[in-house]
């Protein structure tokens, strides 16, 4: 493939997670690669007045600013094509207008389910919940799904709904990358195009290799939050004495991880806070097996090619991504979601069977070294792109609006 002129496009969360590691990753493997990459970056910010607060509303939905200075640089830099990971909130889709004027290809990686779900999860009250597909993005008003506010939800959900209705999703992304076969399949239902999602799993670079003892202690790696599965786990592991877990780690159930402990209804649980990603590397090739017990789809859990890059197998909810990427009995185990009587069990047969665990460490890094290596993943990244930029011509044109009346 020639070398390329990319932009690669960023709206950083507050808590950093998955999505910003591969925004990273991919700009480095393109870069070594031969690629030239420019990451355009924005950072979120909590609005101290109200004035900001109504501004960040209607830059949601459409960003004047973003769509001004993305247009500038597009005329200035001519790029190849332009890849979107996270507009949300900032940076808004006005840029994917700036891109349509220019001539522009635009390939956006869905890393969640933003574009169906206020809450970006398909996840409510402990549970997964579809009511947003089967009813429209504007039923997460009804329960504030986005961050517990019901003012929050409805500019959220304005904002997908205005762009649905402008058909922004259908004719401004030339390519969509979906995660999972699973994901691919929850977007079509949301109603975006089926012809141009194509399927590229998250990845590790670079390889950490695998490990070489057995491992002394269960591990958890992740945000704290009760969608990742935390307080199940936590309700487990009270029971489970006799299993050391070490939690890696930041987030909303950091208090309460850290208040059980003090009160010593987890003897046997460590908490080791938010550490550098070599530090967290390390730490899972001291691991017996990873847990990963979230209660919501997922996208791509970075963390789970990472264990597999480790050749350590990972003990996961039978829900979604988890799912399709963990085969039961072969690269870890399954458990029902929430169910912490499950999750027990399969904790305590793990812990006891560590020729077993061992043997499922070394089928998860083949299927590491089968699918997610950085080599494996160029090639498709580059397919994206290829893909993108020969059906530009093929989009029908679309008025660009100035800006959008909310």
């Amino acid at each position: 493939m020639r070398r390329l002129n990319i932009i690669s496009v960023h709206n950083h969360y507050l808590l950093a997670g998955g999505e910003d590691q591969v925004f990273e990753s991919e700009a480095r493997l393109l870069r070594e690669r031969g690629h030239q990459v420019t990451q355009v970056e924005e950072q979120n910010a909590y609005p101290d007045s109200v004035s900001k607060k109504i501004g960040m509303a209607i830059d949601c939905v459409w960003s004047r600013r973003w769509h001004r200075e993305f247009r500038a640089r597009l005329q200035k830099s001519r790029p190849d094509v332009v890849h979107i990971h996270n507009f949300f909130p900032r940076i808004s889709p006005s840029i994917y207008y700036a891109c349509r004027r220019e001539g522009v290809p635009v390939v956006q990686t869905l890393h969640n389910f933003r574009l169906l779900c206020a809450g970006a999860e398909l996840y409510r009250d402990g549970k997964v919940c579809e009511e947003c597909l089967d009813h429209g993005v504007l039923r997460g008003v009804r329960y504030g799904c986005y961050q517990g506010s019901k003012l929050g939800t409805a500019v959220l959900t304005l904002m997908v709904d205005v762009h649905r209705r402008a058909r922004t999703w259908s004719n401004m992304v030339d390519c969509y990358i979906a995660l999972t076969e699973f994901s691919r399949s929850k977007l079509i239902s949301g109603g975006l195009p089926a012809d141009r999602i194509r399927v590229k799993p998250n990845f590790v670079l670079p390889d950490p290799g695998p490990k070489t003892g057995c491992g002394d202690y269960a591990l958890f790696v992740g945000r704290l939050v009760q969608s990742k599965g935390v307080i199940s786990m936590l309700e487990a592991w009270k029971e489970l004495s006799t299993i050391p877990l070490h939690i890696i780690g930041d987030g909303p159930c950091r208090e309460q991880i850290e208040n059980e402990l003090k009160t010593g209804s987890l003897p046997s649980v460590t908490y080791r806070g938010r550490l550098p990603r070599a530090e967290t590397l390390a730490a899972m090739k001291n691991a017996r097996f990873l847990v990963f017990p979230s209660e919501w789809y997922e996208g791509f859990p970075v963390t789970i090619a990472e264990a597999f890059a480790c050749g350590i197998p990972v003990v996961g909810s039978r829900l979604g991504a988890m799912q399709e990427i963990i085969a039961d009995g072969a690269t870890g185990l399954h458990f029902q979601a929430g169910d912490v009587r499950d999750l027990r069990q399969k904790m305590q047969w793990a812990w006891d069977h560590p020729a077993e665990m061992e043997q499922m460490g070394r089928r998860a890094r083949k299927e590491f070294e089968q699918k997610y290596t950085a080599e494996q993943n160029i090639l498709m990244l580059e397919e994206a792109y290829e893909f993108a930029m020969a059906s530009r011509g093929k989009q029908v044109a679309v008025a660009e609006p100035e800006s959008v009346t909310v």
